[in-house]
């Protein structure tokens, strides 16, 4: 396996980034039985750095996305696996994971981040009406939240918000306004 010039890891294919990435893996300080954790590399993920998932007959397994490997390197990988065994530890323990205050406390025990650097663009973006609220969010799909504003509020103030399409800068507040959006931009949707 290779590595840089600095020493950090440097892999040519998936199998080497999991090697390294398990290697690390027992380099933090956190109490997950590693041996029972599976580990996989999507080449399909083009959202998110990795994912934890557990079921309670397998076990739990972290993907990490080779595309976020490559847009962001190693740094940005060993910050995810710390991310990732922080859902792992919850899992374990406590058969359940979020990012709640126990997530927030154990991250930083690990100086894991509490959400991983994204490395594609969004489709859509969601802000808050309230011009005193910062509120936004990234969305990449049409999900009930894009196409359906209006029966949803903003995280944070719960004052409604607006859903823009990022190429075209077109906004909507409600369903229909999604529509007649959509329509318009027919091709360029």
């Amino acid at each position: 396996m290779a590595s840089d010039s600095t020493g950090a890891p440097d892999p040519d294919t998936p199998e080497d980034l999991l090697a390294w990435a398990r290697t690390y893996a027992g380099t933090v300080d956190i109490d997950v039985d590693l041996d029972s954790v599976d580990w996989t590399v999507s080449k399909h993920a083009r959202r998110r750095a990795g994912a934890c998932r557990y079921d309670p007959d397998h076990g739990v397994t972290i993907v990490l996305s080779w595309h976020s490997y490559q847009a962001h390197g190693w740094a940005e990988v060993a910050a995810t696996v710390r991310h990732e065994l922080v859902h792992a530890w919850e899992f374990q323990r406590f058969g359940e994971s979020g990012h709640g205050p126990r997530f927030k406390q154990q991250a930083d025990a690990v100086d894991a981040p509490r959400h991983c650097e994204p490395f594609a663009d969004p489709r859509y973006l969601l802000r808050c009406r309230d011009d005193d609220c910062d509120w936004s969010a990234r969305r990449y799909r049409a999900s009930k939240t894009v196409t359906d504003p209006g029966r949803y509020r903003c995280g944070d103030c719960g004052d409604r918000y607006v859903v823009e399409h990022a190429d075209s800068g077109r906004t909507w507040a409600d369903d229909a306004g999604y529509e007649q959006v959509r329509a318009e931009l027919g091709d360029d949707w």
